[in-house]
């Protein structure tokens, strides 16, 4: 993220979410992730942050599975927030992961490198996610409005795209608002 330009910080406890313009959420081990963040009192205030306050959110691959509205494969507390399915370990186990070029035409023609490690996949999007990427017939990356997903890790390789268009969504988000703002400030002073 910083070489793309932002500002990192570490979000452990809820009082950390204000004044964010995004948060990332990791891979990791998604039952756990969840079964913490529950026990420290982390998932309402991510709820409220990304689902009712609208945080733009990018996670990768259990920060996918945290996002999603359902999963199969094992029950487990969820954020929300994106309108998918998620399947876990949907490519194997640790023993099954693997590397892919991976065609993202949003991103340009280049392939991007893929590392997926006990990866999910998206097995239903809803009609307001765009697929940015398949493999094996399996949608792995989307976006919906602010929130990206990935199913693969691409913080692994030395391919800094997908975290360059968050971090892009970030700063146009923050311009719009400075600019909303900026014409608030005018119309009061105009009366």
């Amino acid at each position: 993220l910083a070489a793309v330009g932002a500002d990192p910080v570490q979000v452990r406890r809820p009082e950390e979410l204000e004044g964010l313009d995004g948060l990332v959420l990791p891979g990791g081990e998604s039952t756990t992730v969840g079964l913490v963040a529950q026990r420290t009192g982390l998932l309402p205030a991510l709820r409220a942050a990304i689902v009712e306050q609208a945080l733009p959110v990018f996670g990768t691959c259990a920060g996918l599975i945290m996002l999603a509205r359902e999963t199969t494969g094992g029950a487990q507390p969820l954020i929300g927030g994106l309108d998918l399915v998620v399947r876990r370990n949907a490519f194997g186990r640790q023993a099954a992961s693997f590397e892919a070029e991976l065609e993202v035409p949003a991103l340009g023609p280049q392939p991007v490198p893929g590392v997926f490690i006990r990866a999910p996949w998206i097995e239903w999007a809803g009609p307001g996610v765009e697929v940015l990427a398949s493999h094996r017939g399996h949608i792995v990356a989307a976006r919906q409005g602010d929130r990206l997903v990935t199913a693969f890790h691409p913080e692994l390789t030395g391919d800094r795209r997908f975290h360059a268009s968050f971090v892009d969504g970030l700063r146009r988000r923050r311009e719009r608002r400075e600019e909303e703002r900026a014409k608030g400030r005018l119309r009061v002073r105009a009366q």
